[in-house]
């Protein structure tokens, strides 16, 4: 499948929705129960010399969303290139969930429980990824984009959809999943759809529309951002989830972080990471080891290029049972300069815990989290 995406998709002009300063196209997608279909997306280049290419970024929405001009826009404005496209055979416009279908749009999302039966080339699934992989094509066609340097970021069920992707297309530069993981079978969120379907659904389910099934595939650099009381996706899939890849990983966990789509394009670390890979900033700073000593934990870490750690926080929870319902508590680290090195102990009847460090622009690193 992989191999026929890779050259540029068709796309016509999307009259109507036209937004200042970008393009509104639709993109041809892939036969749905055998006529053609059309996905639709906003794509936008930042302000540049004639003769500059410019690194770029593919954005995928979640549940409820659609292509979002202003999504686009902060990437343009950051110096990016940018493309969103909608993966649930809608337009841009409506509310929440509630979006205007295009005629000859794809299959709705999100997940494809109720397709479960259907061929694969008709599910949700396939078509969502190939819309995201069709609109790498075209980025990578266009000659004021530099190939090398294209990333994805996917938020909720895009972030899923990311997680898929890293494991089907080689070529991007890094991949980050906001919120969005695998082992989607162990999530509370969708229980009452997996209760509905037989064993073999359930394997059937598991070996097409999760990520499980792609991220051991993936060699790309990934960051992973969530928040440690998401209510769609817990840490425990989390952690199973980005031990899968085969590339370098990096983690933004905050005790705070709310879920929607604005909160999952605003963490600064996004872009500043998108920066590294680009060469267009010094990245963020990395995680270098980790470990734990009876009720020590401890971290190693590597600052970004003129940077400093000038915060360190041990984050950790008494609780147990359900991930969304843990109270965290968030307590100074100690830090050492001199040996790159946090650690803290551990309160008594501590569950879970992980440390989290800020350089001198506020950006965060976060260490695994370990259960006691």
């Amino acid at each position: 499948m992989f191999e026929k995406l890779t050259s540029p998709p068709r796309t016509w002009n999307a009259e109507g929705f036209d937004q200042s300063g970008l393009q509104a196209i639709f993109l041809e997608g892939p036969p749905w129960h055998g006529r053609e279909t059309r996905i639709f997306a906003y794509m936008g280049l930042p302000a540049r010399r004639s003769d500059e290419k410019v690194p770029a970024m593919v954005l995928v929405h979640g549940g409820g969303g659609t292509a979002f001009a202003e999504w686009v826009r902060l990437w343009n404005k950051a110096g990016y290139a940018a493309i969103a496209m909608d993966t649930c055979g809608c337009t841009a416009g409506g509310e929440h969930a509630n979006r205007p279908r295009h005629a000859l749009g794809g299959p709705p999302g999100w997940g494809g429980f109720d397709q479960i039966d259907e061929p694969f080339e008709d599910m949700w699934a396939y078509h969502a990824t190939q819309a995201v992989i069709r609109a790498h094509s075209l980025l990578r066609s266009m000659p004021e984009i530099d190939p090398n340097l294209i990333g994805l970021t996917g938020i909720s069920w895009g972030g899923v959809l990311a997680c898929m992707v890293a494991g089907l297309d080689p070529r991007f530069a890094g991949v980050c999943p906001v919120y969005g993981t695998g082992y989607l079978q162990g999530l509370l969120n969708w229980e009452s759809d997996f209760k509905k379907m037989s064993a073999e659904q359930l394997n059937r389910w598991s070996r097409l529309c999760d990520p499980l099934s792609y991220l051991p595939h993936a060699r790309v650099p990934m960051l992973w951002v969530t928040g440690t009381n998401d209510f769609a996706f817990s840490m425990q899939a989390l952690q199973r989830s980005y031990r899968l890849p085969l590339g370098p990983r990096e983690l933004v966990v905050r005790t705070d972080m709310k879920h929607g789509h604005e909160e999952g394009w605003a963490p600064k670390e996004i872009l500043a990471w998108a920066d590294g890979w680009s060469g267009r900033g010094p990245g963020l700073p990395k995680i270098t080891r980790q470990g734990r000593d009876g009720r020590t934990l401890w971290l190693q870490y590597a600052p970004a290029t003129g940077m400093a750690i000038t915060q360190a926080e041990l984050c950790y929870t008494t609780d147990t049972g359900s991930w969304v319902d843990r109270k965290w508590h968030v307590v100074a680290a100690d830090i050492d300069p001199a040996s790159n090195r946090v650690q803290a102990t551990l309160p008594e009847n501590t569950a879970m815990a992980y440390l989290n460090i800020t350089d001198s622009r506020g950006l965060v690193a976060s260490g695994e989290h370990v259960g006691m």
